[in-house]
């Protein structure tokens, strides 16, 4: 593996030769993952270090090919440098980069869009949003809808798209003044008139997947078909006629060697999560003409022991994480066992015992968390709070009401997926069958190991990002005396491990059938 890897970066390089090249790097999803770290989630790398900012600068320096770097999003939530700096460590590194542009995911508004203003104020890229509106009709005065880049004689026009989905994939009350338009509608409105500055090539850069379906995996889809599109980021590329190259985010997708639309013609690229990976899409044009003649698309891994580290690079990060460490490294408990935060795409160890702790803490009969609340993984042993930020690096209070079978039941019903499941789950135990639509076709629902009836009702306890309509939590708005128990969330865990050593509940509470 290692030596495939040694030879992969001069092998991708190997067109730099072409005088009308132009290579685009893609990051997305990078959630303040900084530093390198080892590759955890790679059975066969488990040991080995891999990504962040100084391997990324290393990699790029390799290049000689006159390059185009473009962040698709949520670059500051989920590790105690971007949460504690809000952001501010993300942009100081992308400046250093020279990031040319990016669009904000949803977890860009966690902490409100003064926060966001303050980071694009101090930003030397551009920050593109074509379809954030206010609610009065006003364009976001701090976003651009797109712009022209020249690059080895080349223009690249990028339009920027920030994700429908942020209206309820944040906390809500940060963007309820805010208007996230159709994304393919604003893309299909806009692309003529980018089309009369006849640029060379055109991309969309926007914080949306291609196929939830593919969250978490990096695959190889190239010669894939999908016989309807699924509700994504394709249906851009086939509302919009004449994108080349949609790089998209959100979903954690990791697209090995990108994937060619075969009716829009447009290729697409997906750079997985935590800056560990990176998408480069070689732009080769004709010297004759000018025009586009390929598009090639790869996702490299930034293994350490390839890519090297920028020194200069290491210094400012290294800064970061000794301001942070200082707060954050203090020990908090023990790990008795590993505590894995997926389990085949259902429930896990570490989201039943968020649930367990929930039920424990509030005293209620059911408990429900959105799985993408939990963003890493606990290893057995010392747990420091640094870590458990990773884990849950988002400030959720616990949310109590009393809720109908019905509710419980819509509940999951919006949550679960034909290959996954959004949700965690504690008091209840669900079985269920995929559907057409990517809804189940069947849903058992026990509590107490008989079946819960509509018209029943439980104390039901959850996160303030779900309880307030976030990540298909509409069936809890009809949730009847709710409360925010102004509990934090991590707090849950935090006292947890300092009581004790603690170990993963077993899974198997939430069961797909064939």
């Amino acid at each position: 593996m290692k030596i495939f890897s040694a030879l992969l970066l001069p092998l991708l390089f190997a067109l730099n030769a072409a005088a009308a090249s132009v290579a685009v790097y893609h990051t997305s999803d990078a959630h303040g993952w900084y530093s390198a770290r080892p590759a955890l989630w790679d059975k066969e790398n488990s040991t080995r270090t891999i990504g962040g900012f100084a391997a990324l600068a290393a990699l790029l320096a390799k290049d000689t090919t006159p390059y185009l770097l473009l962040d698709a999003g949520d670059m500051w939530q989920g590790t105690p440098e971007g949460i504690l700096t809000k952001g501010q460590a993300s942009v100081t590194l992308m400046n250093q980069l020279g990031y040319a542009a990016a669009v904000p995911g949803n977890h860009d508004y966690d902490a409100g869009e003064p926060v966001l203003r303050a980071m694009i104020s101090s930003a030397a890229f551009t920050m593109l949003g074509a379809n954030v509106y206010y609610k009065d009709g006003r364009q976001a005065d701090y976003l651009k809808p797109y712009k022209i880049f020249e690059r080895n004689g080349r223009r690249i026009a990028v339009l920027g798209l920030a994700g429908a989905h942020t209206a309820n994939n944040t906390l809500p009350a940060h963007v309820n003044h805010l208007d996230f338009r159709p994304e393919a509608a604003t893309a299909a409105a806009l692309l003529p008139e980018i089309k009369q500055q006849r640029p060379d090539a055109v991309i969309v850069l926007a914080h949306l997947g291609l196929d939830e379906n593919l969250s978490l995996k990096r695959v190889d889809i190239s010669t894939w078909t999908f016989t309807a599109p699924p509700p994504g980021s394709l249906n851009i590329a086939r509302a919009a006629a004449g994108i080349d190259l949609l790089l998209g985010g959100h979903n954690h997708t990791g697209l090995l060697k990108g994937w060619r639309d075969p009716v829009s013609g447009t290729w697409f690229g997906e750079s997985n999560y935590g800056l560990s990976y990176v998408t480069r899409a070689l732009l080769t044009f004709n010297d004759a003409t000018g025009k586009l003649e390929s598009v090639e698309v790869r996702l490299v891994p930034l293994w350490i022991d390839v890519t090297g580290e920028a020194p200069a690079v290491l210094k400012p990060v290294a800064g970061f994480s000794a301001d942070v460490e200082r707060e954050m490294g203090q020990a908090v408990g023990e790990a008795a066992t590993d505590l894995e935060f997926s389990a085949e795409g259902l429930d896990s160890g570490l989201g039943n015992l968020f649930c367990d702790l929930t039920v424990q803490a509030a005293g209620t009969d059911l408990a429900f968390h959105n799985t993408k609340a939990l963003r890493a993984q606990l290893k057995k042993g010392t747990v420091r709070l640094r870590d458990l930020y990773q884990v849950m690096p988002f400030d959720n209070t616990i949310v109590t009401m009393r809720l109908t079978g019905a509710q419980v039941r819509r509940l999951l019903m919006d949550n679960l997926r034909n290959s996954w499941s959004a949700i965690q789950v504690a008091g209840v135990e669900v079985a269920y069958r995929p559907g057409p639509g990517d809804r189940p076709a069947y849903l058992s629902v026990k509590h107490g190991g008989r079946e819960i009836k509509d018209k029943e009702v439980f104390t039901v306890a959850t996160n303030s990002y779900l309880a307030g309509g976030g990540n298909n939590g509409e069936a809890l708005d009809g949730g009847l005396d709710r409360k925010d128990t102004m509990l934090p969330a991590r707090e849950l865990f935090i006292k947890a491990f300092g009581a004790g050593p603690v170990s993963a509940p077993a899974a198997g509470r939430i069961k797909r059938l064939r």
